[in-house]
């Protein structure tokens, strides 16, 4: 096969990053697929598999990021993971290594010199791509964290109540602002989501120097893409993407969360926001909250999370239920 380079997507999801994938793939250099999730669901399950040294233990694997790749909301549009294909192409028996050689399949399928991963939690597991030798290029895409909290709120998946989405957006933050500090400018290229609605066409060309290649006015017609109305389609949280740019989709917040709500984000991340130059607006610094109020948190949390999964479509519902139902097959194992 041949060098394929490699482009992941960090930050915390709601941020746009779906929209930024979209965008990419516009370029005949970029293969960006909708993520399947690949390090993020099965990193947790590898005890199932034992030591993958054992080649049918590595097999097994194999197969069910295969079928997660097959069960994924958004398809793969004419791709289908070969089982022996895939194997033959992996140089160690690892995850990190199934996940590269099925991107880099997936790219060279549809022409591609980069593939694109937009699986943002990736972020915690920077450490061992870069362990693994793959070294991608990092697009830090960041969006003001009070938006995503509400952004998330809304959405069928993630967390629900201020304090977790504080938390975990301050948590991903911090550690995509370390890993540009430890890479630098080479590695990492830093994208605001109000600057790329402000400012697309500068932004994008800023962004395609970093990746050294040539800018396409089709980026913005990223809308009238087939990979943007299959996304669009596939469920009630992509829905925006067969539109253009809503330029003025930002501080949201102010008007859709109480003063509470803002006063725990800030609470929780207001140095990270500071960090990344946003404003707080309710607050002056950060404040530590007691068991007893985290665990009143970790209900209401609970609570909202289980009343999203109710509010679900049934389209949604049968777009998801593949990929579940696989998870908690492996889990039962």
């Amino acid at each position: 096969m041949k060098t394929i380079k490699s482009i992941q997507i960090i930050g915390t999801q709601r941020s746009g990053s779906n929209l930024l994938r979209v965008i990419l793939n516009q370029l005949s250099e970029v293969d960006a697929p909708h993520s399947p999730h690949i390090l993020e669901r099965f990193f947790p399950l590898l005890p199932k598999y034992g030591d993958l040294n054992i080649e049918a233990n590595f097999e097994n694997l194999i197969e069910d990021v295969c079928k997660l790749v097959e069960l994924n909301p958004v398809p793969w549009e004419g791709f289908k993971p070969n089982r022996f294909q895939i194997k033959s192409y992996c140089k160690s028996n690892s995850l990190i290594e199934i996940f590269k050689v099925i991107y880099e399949l997936k790219a060279q399928f549809s022409g591609a010199s980069f593939w694109c991963c937009k699986s943002m939690s990736n972020i915690h597991y920077a450490d061992k791509l870069e362990a693994s030798g793959i070294k991608p290029l990092y697009i830090h895409l960041y969006r003001d964290g009070r938006d995503v909290a509400l952004s998330f709120r809304k959405a069928i998946v993630g967390e629900k109540h201020m304090y977790h989405l504080a938390k975990q957006w301050k948590e991903e933050q911090d550690l995509c602002v370390q890993l540009k500090e430890k890479l630098g400018n080479d590695r990492v290229f830093l994208i605001s989501y109000e600057e790329l609605l402000d400012d697309s066409e500068g932004v994008l060309m800023r962004l395609c120097n970093f990746l050294k290649v040539p800018y396409n006015n089709s980026m913005l017609s990223y809308y009238n893409s087939n990979e943007s109305n299959i996304t669009a389609d596939s469920g009630k949280m992509w829905e925006n993407i067969s539109q253009p740019l809503i330029k003025n989709n930002f501080n949201k917040f102010f008007k859709e969360l109480s003063d509470d709500q803002i006063k725990i984000f800030e609470h929780v991340a207001g140095s990270t926001l500071l960090k990344l130059n946003y404003k707080r607006y309710l607050t002056e610094e950060d404040k530590f909250y007691s068991e007893d109020q985290i665990e009143n948190f970790n209900l209401e949390n609970k609570l909202l999370k289980q009343m999203a999964v109710s509010n679900l479509s049934e389209k949604d519902l049968n777009k998801r239920k593949g990929q579940a139902n696989l998870v908690k097959e492996i889990i039962e194992r």
